[in-house]
């Protein structure tokens, strides 16, 4: 499953080590949900406005899954996270049993959970890639 920030870099920088993630994770099941897909168009739409058209070509010639994710949930449920604006990203990995989260929001890398596997791009592609 991917995070907003690395959707984005996929879509808006795409470096060499972001194309490299790229290439390593399309030989897989991408997971994106719903709550992500509304993030990135929104921070599109804010940050990069001239972009936002692309970004449903990007979306569409893009292989992943998108479960929905739930507005309403028990937060004593899942591990606590800093930034309550991550949890519905959070609960989404926990209820579609992914395996790996990948993303470069620190506030992620503090939670102690088993599963997902919650890893940066460059810690994904030191160990998988």
């Amino acid at each position: 499953m991917l995070d907003t920030n690395v959707l984005i870099s996929l879509f808006v920088f795409p470096t060499e080590h972001i194309n490299r993630l790229k290439r390593n994770i399309v030989k897989h099941q991408i997971v994106i949900c719903s709550y992500v897909v509304d993030e990135t168009k929104e921070v599109v739409g804010r940050k990069f406005p001239n972009r936002l058209m692309d970004l449903d070509v990007f979306f569409q010639s893009f292989p992943f899954v998108m479960p929905y994710s739930p507005d309403h949930f028990d937060a004593s449920d899942y591990p606590t996270i800093r930034d309550e604006f991550d949890l519905p990203i959070l609960v989404s990995a926990i209820q579609e049993d992914v395996d790996i989260l990948i993303t470069g929001d620190k506030d992620f890398s503090a939670i102690e959970i088993e599963k997902p596997e919650i890893l940066t791009p460059s810690e994904y592609l030191n160990l998988y890639g």
